[in-house]
Parts: C-alpha cells; sequence; structure tokens
C-alpha cells in the first residue's frame, strides 16, 4: 500500500514495533514526512541510545506517547540541557530497557508534563527521593523489579499527584505507614487511588489492614499472593478484604456494592467476635477495652462495632471443626397465607443455594417452585421492606415483588441472582433465621 506525502502527513498514531529501527535517518526527514504523529511504537527495536531517541522526538513536537521497550538504550550520566523535546510528553514506556532510578531522575527534568511512567523489568532500585521532578506524573508501573523492598517505597511516597502506582511481581511483602496510628490516615501516597499488589508475597492480614490508612485508596488489585491463594476460598477471602479497608469500591476490577459491603462487615464482626470479647471487648461501652494486640490486628473492629452495634453474646459460639452437623443452619419455614399451618423447622446445610432451597421446599410441600416466593427475616437485619425490592447490578438486576404480608426486617430472595447465593451467606450464619414461604404468587 502506497501513501502520498500528503496521507503521510496526517498520520496521528505509528507502530514500528520490531521493524529493526536504528536511529532518526535523514537530518529533518521525519519533521517533513510526518509531523503530526502524537503516538509512536517503537518497541523491540536497534536503538542502542537516549541521544538517537531524542533525535527522533525532537521532530514530534506534538508527540504525547512514546514506547521504547525492549530496546538496549545507554542514558546519559548526567541531566540533559534543557531543550523542550518531550515538552507535551505524556506517556513514556520503558520497560526492559535497562534504565536505572538515577537515571531516570536524570532524564525526567525533561519530561514537564509527563502523567504515566511504564519502568516494568529494569532491576531498579529506587536509591534516592525524586525533587522538582515526576511531580505531574499520576501512573507509575514498577512491576516486575525484583529489588525493590517496602523501604525503597517511602522514596516516592510524596510524589503529590501519583494516582496509580503499579506494584505487581516485585516479591514484596509487607507494607507499613510508620507515621499513622491505629484507626488514623498516612500522609504518605496523599493522592492514590489504584494500587496494584498483583503476584507478590503478601501472607499476612496486617499488610491488608495497612492499606486502609491510604487516605485516598478506592481500587486494590491483590490476585495471586499467598494470603489469597491459602485455604480459604475466593469469595471468604474478598470479604475479608473489603472488611478490613472501608473505603475500598473496587476490588481486583469487580466493584464492591454497599449491599456486598454490609454483608462482609457484619460476617466480619460477628467472626472475630470471640476474640474480640475474650481481648476485652464488651457489648457495654463503658467497660469495653480490647487489648492493643487486638486493636493492632484489627484495626476497623470498633469501627464496625459503632457503625452495626457490638456482637451479641448468641453470636459468638466458637467455630466447630468441619463436621456436616457443625455446617448446618436450622431454619423455621413459615407461611404467612396459611395461619393454620405449623412452622416447620428444618436443618440446611450453609453452602446450599436458594435455587435448591426451593427445589427442596417444592418437594416438602409440594407446591411447584413457580409459586413459591421466599424471603427471610433475622433479628441481625432490620431495614424496611419496601428497600428490598431488587437485586444488586452485580446480581444480574431483576424486579423483585415482596410476600403481601412481608414484615419490616425481611428481605426477598428471588430465584435469579442472589439464588446462586450460599444460603449462609444469605442468612449470615445466624441460627435464628426465619425463612417465609408464600406459595400461589410466581416470582
Amino acid at each position: 500500500m502506497c501513501f502520498s506525502c500528503s496521507q503521510l502527513s496526517k498520520l496521528q498514531e505509528v507502530s514500528l514495533r520490531s521493524c529493526a529501527v536504528n536511529g532518526a535517518g535523514d537530518r529533518g526527514g521525519i519533521a517533513a514526512a510526518c509531523p503530526n504523529i502524537r503516538s509512536i511504537d517503537l518497541s523491540k527495536n536497534l536503538l542502542s541510545s537516549w541521544d538517537e531517541v531524542v533525535a527522533i522526538a525532537d521532530q514530534l513536537r506534538r508527540l504525547e506517547v512514546l514506547n521504547l521497550s525492549e530496546n538496549k538504550l545507554t542514558f546519559p550520566s548526567g541531566s540533559p540541557p534543557p531543550s523542550g523535546t518531550f515538552s507535551a510528553l505524556k506517556e513514556l514506556v520503558l520497560n526492559r530497557t535497562g534504565i536505572t532510578w538515577a537515571q531516570v531522575l536524570c532524564c525526567a527534568s525533561g519530561w514537564p508534563v509527563l502523567e504515566k511512567l511504564y519502568l516494568e523489568s529494569n532491576n531498579i532500585i529506587i536509591s534516592e527521593r525524586p525533587v522538582d521532578v515526576l511531580q505531574t506524573v499520576k501512573l507509575l508501573d514498577l512491576s516486575s523489579n525484583q529489588l525493590i523492598d517496602e523501604n525503597q517505597l517511602f522514596l516516592i511516597a510524596h510524589l503529590p499527584r501519583l494516582e496509580q502506582l503499579i506494584l505487581s511481581d516485585i516479591g514484596i511483602s509487607s507494607i507499613h505507614f510508620p507515621d499513622a496510628g491505629i484507626g488514623c490516615k498516612t500522609s504518605m501516597f496523599p493522592s492514590l487511588q489504584y494500587l496494584v499488589l498483583n503476584d507478590n508475597q503478601i501472607s499476612h492480614w496486617s499488610v491488608i489492614s495497612e492499606l486502609d490508612k491510604l487516605p485516598s485508596l478506592h481500587a486494590l488489585s491483590c490476585a495471586r499472593n499467598p494470603l489469597t491463594e491459602g485455604g480459604r476460598d475466593a469469595q471468604t477471602t474478598r470479604q475479608l478484604i473489603i472488611a478490613r479497608v472501608g473505603q475500598l469500591r473496587t476490588l481486583n476490577k469487580c466493584a464492591v456494592e454497599p449491599e456486598e459491603r454490609r454483608g462482609a462487615e457484619l460476617d466480619y464482626r460477628k467472626a472475630f467476635g470471640a476474640e474480640w470479647k475474650a481481648a476485652g471487648g464488651h457489648q457495654d461501652p463503658g467497660r469495653d477495652r480490647p487489648s492493643a494486640d487486638f486493636l493492632a490486628a484489627h484495626p476497623r473492629y470498633q469501627l464496625l462495632c459503632r457503625k452495626y452495634g457490638a456482637p451479641e453474646d448468641g453470636e459468638l459460639k466458637t467455630q466447630q471443626p468441619f463436621r456436616l452437623k457443625n455446617q448446618l443452619l436450622t431454619l423455621k419455614i413459615k407461611c404467612p397465607n396459611e395461619l393454620d399451618q405449623e412452622v416447620v423447622e428444618k436443618p440446611l446445610p450453609e453452602s446450599m443455594t436458594i435455587q435448591k432451597v426451593k427445589g427442596f421446599l417444592s418437594r416438602l410441600l409440594k407446591v411447584p417452585v413457580a409459586q413459591l416466593l421466599l424471603s427471610y427475616e433475622s433479628p441481625k437485619v432490620s431495614r424496611p421492606a419496601e428497600h428490598a425490592v431488587s437485586e444488586s447490578p452485580a446480581c444480574r438486576a431483576v424486579e423483585c415483588h415482596l410476600c403481601p404480608r412481608a414484615l419490616s426486617g425481611t428481605t426477598f430472595l428471588c430465584s435469579e441472582g442472589r439464588a446462586r447465593n450460599r444460603l449462609g451467606h444469605i442468612c449470615l450464619n445466624h441460627p435464628l433465621s426465619v425463612l417465609i414461604l408464600d406459595a400461589g404468587q410466581g416470582d
């Protein structure tokens, strides 16, 4: 395919990946042919020095995005003289180029408006704090630099506009913000909204709790760590992370809906309630003095008690070893439209889905599944019934109708969405939950 000079002059995005590019070519040739390029991919080529990159970019005054990954470049040892070559550059990709942190800081004075900087797989050691450089950077990717440790991160903790920090596969196992105590926010990373910690060595919950100190953190990715790949199922681990980091709105790229947060925090409050009480916790605020060790291990627990109330003694039963009888919930089943029918009490596995519960009740009561409308009420849930009329968007939203006699504190269970949820999750593992059956209406 042939391009005329007028067509080339209109090009704004160019990819020359793996095209054996080794320099700028004839002096002024790029500016004459393609002066309007804003984005160029020069990755995996034969460029050998930063001077060659400057010779190319110097002819592209509108350049905003530059990818130089997989070119083995040599960089200047001192700060280059001011030139304006990269005056419009907003995104720079230097993955696997062999650049050092000192060289980044030397060159960075020439990137006055840079917003995104990718430095993956360069064996970087963060050796000094950026001073008067990188102050405009919003995204910094340091993935797969295995020599970075927790202390080095303190050197970049005061970049004022840093919103996204990608630390995947750097081998980190701990994060601590020594300037902030329990329940306080750190002064470090003041603008950080999204943190990526995938593929690391995080194995302690204290690391997750520490992230709650970040004042602006709303999104977290922490997949494939020992903590998340251990014995717990993925959903339980997700709930524990949500409960420990109060401001998260996205976890591992999945939205955290308000209802999911409520369930996670209630479950967390119950799961560690016995430990809280043994450490000096008490339902009476005047006698509530949990130990420093407990508060260090569960920094948000007191806040959750203020939010939902302290756990009652009936909720603090000790978890039993895994046996079938210890995984059963005792449900009382009643039909509000049939006053003469006795309440039926049945033990059901907490892992049973709502869909299977409906099938079980259909066989038990000889009522077609399509005519069953289920809801539940529990002392732990107290909210007007009219608030529980639709499913969360994350659960495939469907319109729901409550039982005619549904009472305050009653939640509707539909045949879609949450029908796949486990019974134990819906009923919050509460032994006094009541399942209400209304036959004669479809859902």
